[in-house]
């Protein structure tokens, strides 16, 4: 793993409704709590020049807010993939997606096989999976990539639930994101 997670503190994950007012900008949150595919919104934006470039991928002991998260025994092992989502080249989010072992072993869902396709756009195309709530923090610098490893970056997290497979994603919002967004958007 190219960084330490482990004894780094979770950030307290909020829903939308428990955020202090004037948190976050109004573009900032409706980045943040848009509940379709983040990887459409990141295809639309880069004009259909988006990919995914794995980072890690692997059997791992999962954070404790992920094991809580979960609802999996704390120090629970599971599968982690860690990958940029890019648009034009730049990383423009980091994700980290996790899923305990045995539900995913028994979910019939191949993380393993996914290499450069999106997970959240399998998620939101598989049947079945419910999508709970979104959940937002300040990501702890320690937990990115250190060529990205910056204080008070956004991040989002939501549940996806298929029986009893959960799986976990998280995407933190990295600054050539708002600065493409700020550009293309505005077109």
């Amino acid at each position: 793993m190219p960084y330490e997670t482990s004894q780094v503190p979770a950030p307290q994950w909020l829903q939308q409704t428990a955020l202090p007012t004037a948190c976050a900008a109004p573009a900032t949150l409706d980045w943040l709590f848009d509940e379709g595919s983040l990887t459409r919104r990141l295809t639309r934006l880069s004009a259909d020049h988006f990919s995914v470039t794995p980072l890690v991928e692997g059997w791992q002991t999962l954070r404790a807010d992920e094991c809580l998260a979960l609802g999996l025994t704390p120090g629970s092992q599971g599968w982690v993939r860690e990958v940029y989502l890019r648009g034009h080249g730049q990383p423009w989010v980091f994700a980290r997606s996790v899923a305990g072992r045995a539900a995913l072993l028994d979910g019939g869902l191949d993380l393993e096989a996914l290499g450069s396709r999106s997970l959240g756009e399998l998620l939101f195309c598989a049947e079945g999976f419910a999508r709970q709530a979104i959940e937002v923090c300040h990501y702890p610098a320690a937990w990115l990539p250190t060529e990205h490893a910056e204080a008070n970056l956004w991040g989002r997290r939501s549940r996806f639930d298929r029986g009893a497979l959960s799986v976990l994603v998280a995407e933190i919002y990295l600054p050539a994101l708002w600065q493409a967004a700020a550009t293309l958007e505005n077109r």
